[in-house]
């Protein structure tokens, strides 16, 4: 049986499930990040507070990304869903670190229970 991962991921967290022969194992990850507030363009000057806030932001979401893909990276099949654009975001950094051709599906979906996930997993694992 191949490794099947699925995860659950937004911005604040990410809930990994990883189905193999030895069992089922569900890690959380989480980004310790507060809600981010986008500035409109232009209405900023360069190096003001906001374009260090956005650089910090960027630079805490890529250290979050690693640490997801440190759980990940052994997957056979990866599952990625979640509400908004952190989804995206890890399929990109997983392409530039040569592991695009491991993701199997990528869904928008609202919250989710553990438990759902788990069974999202499941049900996509016996399809293939």
């Amino acid at each position: 049986m191949k490794k099947g991962i699925g995860l659950w991921i937004d911005h604040r967290k990410a809930v990994v499930v990883s189905i193999s022969h030895e069992g089922e194992k569900t890690t959380e990850i989480t980004s310790n990040m507060e809600k981010h507030v986008r500035y409109a363009e232009g209405a900023t000057m360069a190096g003001s507070s906001e374009d260090i806030r956005d650089r910090q932001f960027g630079n805490h979401l890529n250290s979050f990304y690693d640490a997801v893909i440190a759980v990940i990276h052994d997957g056979d099949s990866i599952q990625i869903f979640g509400p908004g654009e952190a989804k995206s975001e890890l399929k990109k950094r997983l392409e530039s670190k040569e592991l695009g051709g491991r993701i199997d599906t990528i869904k928008t979906v609202d919250k989710m229970t553990d438990r759902q996930i788990s069974e999202k997993v499941r049900e996509r694992l016996q399809k293939m």
